[in-house]
């Protein structure tokens, strides 16, 4: 059988573009890996993939007008946008670079031996490794950000883990542009183009899990495919690290103080945050509680107003508009849903955006309504008008793991008066990220970032954001007792690659 063709769409008119490739087979997905398993040892001079992540960030930078032409012509995402997060990519590669160069994520403890302790210390060296060939799963709604070259990618990298992307089918074309950018790079070093493999195709994805060499996956998708994806990776003879975000309803708190201090504004910054990129962000705030009746009724006009005047937009592609349309309707058909602005279907290739009303009670109980607590992809939100406290805590307590979890507070209670400190505690167990009187959507890139949250938001305790991120593809080894002829340069007494490190109890700089 001829393998599939891999074809470029144009999710403003559904017709394709240009054929970019074919989707991979068993073999092409196992060349891949092994190519990628022969470029470690070029990974492993600290300086030399610094510099490498350095040139991958400048070629980026170089081909910006072209590969920004090729993903709004895949995407509808628009130029603004997609020069932006071009822009946070290429940051991203150089920030990790740096990460490298400082060398404090390798995290070296030298304990000297002590006779005296008890039990008595050994002499003890301790530092991280990469794990080998990491598996990336590129995301729809980032094509550069999430994708080819996006954090998991460039953290791998840096963590001197040569990676082989599945490309997502919704931008076929700029993965091929992307990873040849990459590649050049990678030659520019003396690196094998190996370093980062590229695949196509839906049992390439399965293949490449199962692919005794891969060593770890990160994933950035929906809950089913991500947490089959999952599955797999740890129904493995050897099980291996798999990093996931699948999904989060992000909700947002906001209490009768807050309402009646700012309705309005409240209203205008949801109707932004829920809208942003045709509510395609994975941060979107998916579920929001309301105060019944007054200042609430007040916050929910100022919503409608803002969501009504918002154009029409494309989705990533017409497979998700179709998923949205009937998300949407199946929620509005619940009982005592209304619509105060219908989501739906726009033109013939756009959707409208709108969101709906529940009372929390509806909320506060396992029933039909549940299906309100599961993300919609697009742009919608659900307002539920809760009658006191106890309501809205306890439609919190029913909710599943979340990437960011939002509190709109009064000026007294952001000062810590009432029930602010309450509140944030109540929503800490709910998220990786907390926010007071912000929207979630838009993830700094930051050394302090962390984008991840208890299950199904993400599979592990880990962030895919920021420089912590490195973390995820490497792995602590500790040497006892080795002679220092045998050791490697970075657990040398004398330090000769000058990282910081813990010597003898003593932090050194």
């Amino acid at each position: 059988m001829a393998a599939a063709p891999v074809w470029s769409v144009d999710p403003r008119t559904g017709k394709q573009r240009e054929q970019v490739a074919v989707e991979a087979t068993a073999q092409e997905v196992d060349a891949a890996v092994r190519a990628a398993q022969a470029a470690r040892e070029a990974l492993a001079d600290r300086a030399v993939r610094a510099a490498f992540l350095r040139s991958a960030a400048a070629g980026l930078d170089a081909a910006r007008d072209a590969l920004v032409e090729t993903a709004d012509a895949e995407t509808a995402l628009g130029q603004v946008r997609l020069s932006g997060e071009l822009a946070r990519t290429v940051y991203q590669l150089r920030a990790f670079a740096d990460i490298v160069d400082e060398g404090a994520f390798l995290d070296v403890v030298i304990d000297h031996p002590d006779a005296t302790a008890t039990p008595p210390v050994p002499d003890l060296r301790r530092y991280k490794v990469p794990l080998g060939v990491v598996a990336v799963y590129s995301a729809s709604n980032f094509p550069f950000a999430f994708s080819v070259a996006g954090g998991d990618t460039a953290s791998a990298l840096a963590a001197g883990c040569p990676v082989v992307v599945k490309s997502h089918p919704d931008h076929p074309a700029l993965s091929e542009r992307v990873a040849e950018v990459l590649r050049r790079a990678a030659a520019g070093h003396g690196i094998p183009e190996g370093v980062v493999g590229l695949v196509h195709g839906f049992q390439a994805g399965i293949e490449l899990i199962k692919h005794p060499l891969v060593a770890a996956a990160g994933f950035t998708g929906s809950i089913r495919g991500g947490r089959a994806l999952f599955d797999a990776a740890a129904a493995r003879p050897v099980p291996i690290p798999f990093h996931g975000e699948l999904g989060s309803l992000n909700p947002v708190l906001v209490t009768e103080a807050a309402a009646a201090e700012r309705a309005e504004e409240i209203g205008d910054g949801l109707a932004g945050s829920m809208t942003l990129g045709v509510g395609q962000f994975c941060v979107k705030p998916g579920l929001v509680l309301v105060p019944s009746g007054g200042a609430g009724d007040q916050l929910v006009k100022s919503l409608a107003d803002a969501v009504a005047g918002t154009d029409a937009g494309v989705l990533l592609d017409h497979r998700m508009r179709d998923n949205f349309i009937a998300g949407v309707a199946e929620r509005a058909e619940l009982s005592d849903v209304d619509a105060p602005v219908t989501p739906g279907e726009g033109g013939e290739h756009t959707v409208s955006a709108g969101f709906l009303t529940v009372p929390a009670a509806k909320l506060t109980e396992e029933g039909e309504h549940d299906l309100l607590l599961e993300e919609c992809f697009g742009p919608v939100t659900v307002v539920a008008r809760y009658a006191d406290e106890q309501e809205a805590k306890a439609v919190l307590s029913r909710l599943p793991g979340n990437l960011t979890a939002t509190v709109q507070l009064s000026s007294q209670e952001a000062a810590g008066q009432g029930r602010g400190p309450e509140l944030l505690a109540e929503l800490t167990p709910l998220a990786g990220r907390v926010l007071v009187n912000g929207w979630p959507t838009g993830v700094a890139v930051a050394p302090a970032q962390h984008h991840g949250g208890p299950y199904p938001a993400t599979t592990s305790t880990s962030t895919s954001v920021g420089g912590t991120a490195i973390e995820r593809w490497l792995r602590p080894v500790v040497y006892q007792n080795a002679p220092e002829a045998l050791l490697p340069a970075e657990l040398k007494d004398d330090n000769p690659l000058g990282l910081p490190r813990r010597f003898n109890g003593r932090l050194e700089r």
